[in-house]
């Protein structure tokens, strides 16, 4: 987790009261999904829309908190067109490359702890072997007598009931490691996907950024953090099936949970049973269907004119009689 940091002046900064409240609830916003996106201080146009006002991106502009393509501003990239950069963003911001190092060194030093406790249950397992190999047999029959005959008199022992010490879920057992495992190597002899580069943990591959854009532009923005064999199944349904209806899918899915999806790994297992869809075709179940001619009455309606027809003449008979 990457954090998107404020200083404590800020609430009385010339730029941030020029701008007013609305508009910086817009600048935190972007400014909190470019650092867990590590884009340096970039956030996206169709972000900005779907986050705020285009009143409200001006006023980020006017005020120098935001850069549009073009600027003239010195200290801070160029974003592209339709795009916007916060302004000093790296200044009180860590940049990608030091984020990313951070995170390797964390993963490495995981990797050593989880190497030391294996070496301790190794040395434990030998110590309990050697004892066990030196521990007495009894080989005459007075000896098996006893054995047999000690449970009784002496109830269960504490080792037997499994009341020896303390249990793992007390948490004394250093063996325990709290913290999750790597991810699964892949096998011998498989491609590495297109976004296995060394310079980018976490970077979309490019066959599937335009499936990010299209699902942030309806509205759907979540993390994109997989492991090597998600990003290879991701992969696999992105080749069968067409964008517009993995977008469409991820819509009513998201609709239907209890809270927003914070992943895109929470739209796997829906896109998976998706059927093959080609580019082009239908995406929803009612795209094909041809609707009936709204002129057509329906049956009940046929009905109860037939049943309001006859009372009247039933009326009209009895009136005359």
């Amino acid at each position: 987790m990457t954090w998107f940091k404020v200083d404590d002046t800020a609430h009385s900064h010339p730029k941030l009261i020029k701008a007013g409240n609305a508009a910086l609830g817009l600048w935190m916003r972007g400014g909190a999904y470019a650092a867990q996106h590590l884009t340096e201080g970039t956030v996206p146009g169709v972000v900005a829309q779907l986050y705020g006002t285009g009143p409200q991106a001006r006023k980020l502009v006017t005020a120098g908190l935001w850069h549009e393509h073009g600027h003239s501003c010195a200290r801070c990239p160029q974003p592209a067109p339709g795009d916007y950069v916060m302004h000093d963003f790296l200044i009180y911001n860590p940049t990608r490359a030091k984020v990313e190092d951070k995170r390797q060194k964390e993963a490495d030093r995981q990797a050593r702890g989880r190497a030391r406790q294996a070496e301790q249950r190794a040395g434990r397992g030998e110590k309990r072997s050697e004892s066990s190999a030196k521990a007495p047999r009894f080989v005459d029959d007075s000896s098996t007598e006893k054995s047999e005959s000690e449970p009784i008199q002496h109830g269960f022992w504490d080792g037997a009931a499994g009341q020896a010490g303390w249990s793992h879920r007390d948490g004394t057992d250093p063996s325990r490691w709290s913290r999750p495992d790597p991810a699964p190597l892949l096998p011998m002899g498989v491609e590495q996907a297109s976004y296995a580069r060394e310079d980018s943990t976490h970077a979309v591959p490019v066959n599937l950024r335009p499936l990010r854009d299209a699902l942030t532009a309806a509205g759907i923005v979540v993390e994109w953090n997989l492991a090597e064999v998600d990003w290879f199944r991701l992969e696999a349904i992105a080749k069968r099936t067409a964008v517009a209806a993995l977008v469409e899918h991820a819509r009513g899915a998201a609709q239907r949970a209890r809270s927003r999806p914070q992943s895109v790994r929470y739209f796997l297992p829906g896109w998976t049973a998706l059927p093959p869809v080609p580019e082009g075709a239908p995406t929803s179940p009612s795209a094909d269907v041809i609707p009936l001619a709204a002129a057509r009455p329906s049956t009940t309606d046929q009905r109860v004119a037939a049943g309001m027809d006859l009372a009247a003449r039933l009326r009209a008979q009895e009136a005359s009689a």
